[in-house]
């Protein structure tokens, strides 16, 4: 089964302009910018054809040449990293069974985490499209919790059945947990922003309007659940790592801190 990884970049983020090439602090001093580190981490995916950049700026993409990467330049149009990976499947001529959009603001992501999306979907041939959850700890519960209470948007939680089909994504923290009663680990998952589609599924979704649930949660994978495609969570063992994307300035200091802590390990 041919394997594409796109990592869809643009500079124009509005809760951080320019975060592709923000650049991170490593435990031995250097730093690196948000981009290479996740081309790195793509890189490392068992069972991938390539990897590439997918992007509209030609900032991201002279960086991404200078550290090794391939890049496919794609439409300024492209309303999030679904339509993007779309693009650049469409602009490249690129052939494949899968596609992986994985996020260019998550360095954090284990090669694991696709892996297990490649396995399921390569298992069963229905599943159109298929992303990570995590369960999340205290720790990522209670910055979820935090993140709200602060009026920042952090990272997305994702509510699925017991066949693993997703019933709802939202960044705000769902299911309700009675915090009296907060068990360790907790029943809110933690939605890890990496997905693995089939072609036609990609094809179906830019062909659709941008969704009203998409369009108040500010989350591309509800569109698919509000045109009636299944999305499969697959769920994921951190395998004692820290997971968490930089979703703000202030998410910084704690993917630095998570760096120092797998360095450590």
């Amino acid at each position: 089964m041919k394997t594409i990884v796109f990592i869809p970049a643009r500079y124009a983020s509005t809760r951080y302009p320019g975060k592709p090439l923000a650049t991170l602090g490593l435990p031995d001093g250097s730093r690196k910018s948000l981009i290479q580190m996740s081309w790195e981490a793509a890189s490392r995916i068992r069972g991938v054809d390539a990897v590439y950049v997918a992007t509209d700026d030609d900032r991201i993409a002279g960086a991404a040449r200078d550290f090794g990467a391939e890049v496919v330049m794609t439409s300024q149009e492209c309303a999030n990293g679904t339509e993007r990976c779309a693009d650049a499947l469409a602009r490249s001529g690129l052939s494949a069974d899968l596609v992986v959009n994985f996020q260019g603001d998550a360095p954090l992501t284990p090669p694991w985490f696709v892996e297990a999306l490649i396995d399921a979907m390569q298992a069963d041939p229905s599943i159109p499209m298929a992303t990570p959850v995590l369960r999340c700890d205290l720790t990522t519960y209670q910055n979820f919790v935090e993140d709200r209470r602060n009026g920042r948007v952090g990272g997305t939680t994702a509510v699925f059945g017991t066949t693993g089909r997703a019933l709802y994504f939202s960044k705000e923290v769902i299911p309700f947990v009675d915090p009296a009663k907060l068990p360790d680990p907790v029943p809110v998952f933690h939605h890890v922003g990496v997905y693995a589609y089939r072609p036609d599924a990609l094809a179906s979704y830019v062909a659709a309007p941008q969704t009203p649930l998409e369009q108040l949660e500010g989350l591309e994978q509800l569109r698919f659940l509000e045109t009636g495609t299944p999305v499969h969570c697959v769920e994921v063992d951190a395998r004692g790592r820290v997971f968490w994307e930089l979703n703000n300035p202030t998410d910084v200091p704690r993917i630095e801190a998570a760096l120092k802590s797998l360095d450590a390990q």
